[in-house]
């Protein structure tokens, strides 16, 4: 539960430092561009009244510094109309070949008016006869405003690929304390297993009607299966053609001779069921930790049952039981190494499952349904 909290953490903040960072930009930036376009507000209004000047100049007039305003423009869009809306003249737009001039600069007359960007300069001065510079934002500051949300994609890029990179350090790291877990747990079994097999072997010998010597042998099979099936986590295992319901049987009767006879155990499998390419060993691994949860969710008084059938690509094993059900906040939680709702128990039963299902046999393991205090369904799938 402890490894899930971190991983939620370290997420969280890192969306709130992508947040901060993207909210930040988005001000910087549209400070920036609300001081640029007053500045163009400005220059334009002085290159309007330079347009002014040139209209109204008489032959006397000195125009240098005029011309020198009106061609100091080499960024912002200009369109020039007179009061009928006539264009006049336009500056700093791109005209393709053999488009309509007129056409477009009245296009681009009616997107400047639209945007509030509209100087009046009066020819007569007493306002009957004007024109109008309509403008429009230069290139440099369609880019800044551009840029902010270039800046935006780039931070939630960087942080879901962060995110990406810690879940996989985190998994590879997981990844190798549970095989290392399990090989060790292997390894520590192997000795005192065989100690006991060979004691077991003795005590044959010496008392060979003794019934209590054969259910001991079954104990130290059953303990020697375990030991080999914890070797093979973290290893390619090998798969064949399993019978599925010899398999589900015999699951279920060492579950049945191991639980109380309150919790009745029922098997449901068409005659058409085929083999199905799988690690016996593993598989059955998998079976036995959905049953005991059932069992344990039930607290030992119940119905149990297991239902496998045939997909259009493949086959299912349905586990269900009459437990506490759990909740749907919870349906994929169950499965995180750790977690667990028992008083008792490292919550790695359900996780080992998965493990199994999907990366070794490429397969599916989820909860099909729940129903808090009425029972859970959890499903497997194979492909063939």
């Amino acid at each position: 539960m402890d490894f899930v909290k971190q991983i939620r953490f370290n997420r969280l903040w890192m969306v709130l430092v992508a947040v901060v960072i993207a909210f930040g930009s988005l001000f910087i930036s549209h400070s920036l561009i609300r001081d640029l376009s007053e500045e163009e507000r400005v220059s334009m209004e002085v290159w309007a009244e330079a347009m002014r000047g040139l209209q109204v100049a008489d032959d006397t007039s000195d125009l240098t510094m005029v011309l020198k305003v009106l061609n100091a423009n080499h960024t912002i869009p200009v369109v020039v109309a007179d009061k009928s809306g006539d264009i006049q003249t336009y500056r700093n737009i791109e005209l393709s070949e053999g488009v309509d001039t007129a056409t477009v600069l009245l296009e681009h007359l009616r997107h400047f008016k639209s945007d509030g960007n509209v100087l009046q300069i009066d020819l007569s001065g007493d306002g009957t006869d004007y024109w109008q510079v309509c403008y429009g934002s230069s290139l440099m500051l369609h880019r800044l405003e551009v840029y902010p949300y270039v800046q935006l994609f780039v931070v939630v890029v960087f942080v879901l690929i962060a995110i990406f990179a810690l879940l996989s350090s985190k998994k590879a790291e997981q990844n190798k304390v549970w095989v290392g877990l399990s090989k060790e747990t292997a390894h520590q079994l192997g000795t005192p297993i065989s100690s006991l097999m060979a004691w077991t072997e003795l005590l044959k010998v010496q008392y060979p009607n003794d019934d209590l010597i054969l259910s001991l042998q079954e104990d130290v099979e059953r303990l020697q299966m375990i030991a080999n099936r914890f070797s093979k986590v973290g290893s390619v295992p090998e798969v064949e053609d399993i019978d599925l319901r010899r398999l589900l049987e015999r699951v279920t009767e060492y579950i049945r001779h191991r639980t109380s006879s309150k919790v009745k155990i029922s098997l449901h499998i068409p005659d058409s069921i085929s083999l199905v390419k799988v690690n016996g060993t593993l598989f059955e691994w998998v079976i036995e930790n959905l049953c005991k949860n059932a069992i344990d969710a039930m607290d030992g008084a119940g119905s149990l049952t297991l239902t496998a059938g045939q997909m259009e690509r493949g086959w299912f094993i349905e586990v269900s039981d009459t437990g506490k059900g759990i909740e749907h906040r919870y349906f994929k939680s169950i499965f995180n190494p750790g977690f667990t709702t028992k008083k008792r128990g490292w919550g790695l039963g359900l996780s080992l499952a998965k493990r199994i299902v999907e990366e070794y046999h490429s397969g599916r393991i989820f909860v099909k349904e729940s129903v808090v205090n009425q029972g859970t369904t959890i499903r497997i799938e194979l492909k063939k």
